[in-house]
């Protein structure tokens, strides 16, 4: 007999199996209610943040319009007491800065992924997360109404429009100074140059785009074609970057890098270089040894976004809304536009970044469509298209490899990819934004400007970070442009907070899985008075090129840190410079719808 007893309640035990997978079930069912309560109570919690982040973009809106009303009245009792005084403007008492105005603001963005993304590199706006920055004013100067000329067909030079009434000349652009301008007119504030961004599907009040929105221009003026030569500068040896900052030039003599505060018109001639429409102003407390002049200037029918060099220096290309274009550097000639047909024909579609392989066979081009076309300038033809941003495109990079090419993009990735295999090589994510990216030039390295205001350096086969530029020497708004130095021991950073800074790279070679590490900050170049939107180095690692959307252009030593020259050559902001490879010339592109080609030379060397 069994000392076990028999399995005879099957019944019971199947009952209470029931009764257990019922208390199972009623716990489960708590759970989801408690999960529902946690959800509502997260979505009340959100609801109050936005409320709080309206809140407080309501008391910002207050704050800039008694601010504006406040700089209105000094300016106007300004006016009152330069008039009193003999109507010049007195010593050290330049106009108030610009500041965004109330009119015609967007609603605060709301709270999610990348809403911390600028609006706009041409509208007054800082890349600081958060609050969205305002556009400027529409205030126009003084004088009879500028209208809009007609542009001549793509392909076709017209004539040059005809000018005006010595009365009515467009005067020399001060950045911001609201005093009498050179040559005794008047000056003039820049003018909106905001764009809805690709197609129709931006309504106004809508949310704002997540990048630097490209410009339009509502009201161009004429220029006449200047005539320049095309000198070639003389070949310099590579300067070494990493010494100690030399002295002062003099005892008690401060160089003045501020070049945009000074008047033309009250310069001796040897500081400055006056011409129809550009001039520049030469540092007059450091030796004079460079000389700059306009060789061609490239008409075009919207916004110039970017120019770039071919590598042997004899084609530049620019791009403007839904066309690249390439000029022959030697004649200032249109050789080629290269237009995307399939694309619909409705709205804008600007080229943010164009970029020429290294044998200038092809020309990548980067989109507000999200995408990347390489084309076969010979042919016409697209040769490569490549998918997967899923925000605009805002740089790239050709890699010297001739296959690899670099993007960033506002959504926070820099991808690298393979144009022989037709492929992506590689994304790497990081916290904010990705503005500009540029390859170092042995291809080992890709660098990339944000939003966050860091500059991030990738080992480009391992796939990691090797270098974050930031901290106490870093910038303190968000960065917009980098570029690698010739020798690529340097990289150079331009910046929303109105300086350039070069950067020793400090990244160990040869070492697997190396911890990020800070470069040393070798210089801050401070001297632009608003945003720094493009930075460059010439060739030979002489000059550090930067434009700003104070309209101007400045070149400045990398051993020093002093400016040597800026140029007012445009009449809106500078989007892009760009040295040419082969030496002795540089492009620039703007916000008034032209790109210009200038040569540079060594004098007094």
């Amino acid at each position: 007999m069994s000392m076990y007893p028999q399995h005879r309640g099957l019944p019971q035990n199947a009952s209470r199996l029931n009764e257990l997978l019922d208390q199972i079930r009623a716990e489960f069912d708590n759970q989801v209610r408690l999960n529902e309560g946690y959800e509502q109570q997260i979505q009340q919690q959100v609801q109050e943040a936005q409320l709080v982040r309206e809140k407080v973009y309501q008391l910002e809106q207050t704050h800039m319009t008694l601010k504006a009303k406040y700089e209105e009245e000094l300016l106007l009792l300004r006016r009152q007491l330069e008039a009193a005084r003999g109507g010049a403007p007195q010593p050290g008492m330049p106009g108030p800065p610009q500041h965004g105005g109330p009119s015609n603001v967007p609603p605060p963005p709301s709270i999610g992924m990348g809403n911390n993304l600028f609006q706009g590199i041409m509208t007054g706006q800082g890349g600081q997360a958060g609050l969205p920055p305002q556009p400027p004013p529409q205030e126009q100067g003084p004088g009879p109404q500028q209208h809009q000329m007609p542009q001549p067909p793509p392909g076709l030079q017209g004539p040059p429009p005809p000018q005006p009434p010595p009365s009515q000349q467009p005067p020399f652009q001060q950045p911001y100074q609201q005093g009498p301008g050179p040559n005794g007119f008047p000056g003039q504030p820049p003018q909106s140059t905001a764009s809805p961004g690709p197609g129709s599907k931006r309504g106004i009040g809508g949310r704002p785009p997540t990048g630097p929105a490209t410009p339009q221009i509502n009201n161009p003026m004429p220029y006449p074609p200047g005539p320049g030569a095309s000198p070639q500068v003389h070949n310099q040896p590579t300067p070494d970057h990493r010494g100690p900052m030399p002295p002062h030039p003099g005892p008690g003599q401060l160089v003045n890098n501020a070049l945009g505060d000074l008047d033309p018109d009250r310069l001796p001639a040897h500081s400055k270089k006056t011409r129809d429409d550009w001039f520049v102003i030469f540092n007059q407390q450091v030796p004079r040894t460079l000389d700059v002049e306009l060789v061609h200037t490239l008409g075009h029918e919207s916004v110039v976004c970017c120019v770039r060099f071919s590598h042997d220096g004899k084609y530049v290309a620019t791009g403007c809304n839904r066309s690249a274009q390439i000029y022959d550097v030697n004649t200032g000639e249109k050789v080629c536009v290269l237009q995307d047909e399939n694309v619909d024909i409705s709205g804008d579609l600007y080229i943010r970044s164009v970029c020429f392989s290294p044998d200038g066979k092809y020309l990548a081009t980067g989109a507000e469509d999200k995408l990347i076309r390489v084309w076969d300038i010979q042919n016409r033809t697209i040769r490569n298209t490549f998918s997967g941003h899923e925000q605009d495109i805002y740089s790239l990079d050709f890699a010297r490899d001739g296959r690899t090419i670099a993007s960033g993009s506002g959504d926070r990735t820099v991808r690298l990819w393979d144009i022989e295999t037709g492929a992506a090589m590689l994304t790497l994510t990081i916290e904010d934004g990705v503005t500009t990216v540029a390859i170092s030039p042995d291809t080992r390295y890709v660098a990339a400007g944000s939003l966050d205001k860091s500059v991030r350096v990738w080992d480009i086969q391992q796939g990691i970070l090797v270098e974050r530029l930031e901290g106490p020497d870093g910038h303190k708004d968000s960065v917009y442009s980098v570029a690698f130095s010739p020798n690529g021991r340097e990289l150079v950073s331009g910046s929303l907070d109105k300086t350039i800074k070069m950067w020793e790279l400090s990244a160990p070679r040869g070492i697997s899985n190396p911890p990020a590490k800070g470069g040393k900050c070798l210089r801050t170049f401070e001297g632009h008075r608003d945003f720094v939107l493009s930075v460059a180095l010439t060739p030979d690692n002489a000059w550090v090129m930067s434009g700003s959307k104070d309209r101007g252009v400045q070149f400045w030593d990398p051993v020093t840190g002093y400016t040597q020259l800026m140029l007012q050559g445009h009449k809106n902001s500078v989007i892009s410079v760009a040295p040419s490879p082969a030496g002795g010339f540089f492009a620039t592109g703007s916000g008034d719808m032209r790109a210009r080609i200038w040569s540079y030379r060594s004098v007094g060397r």
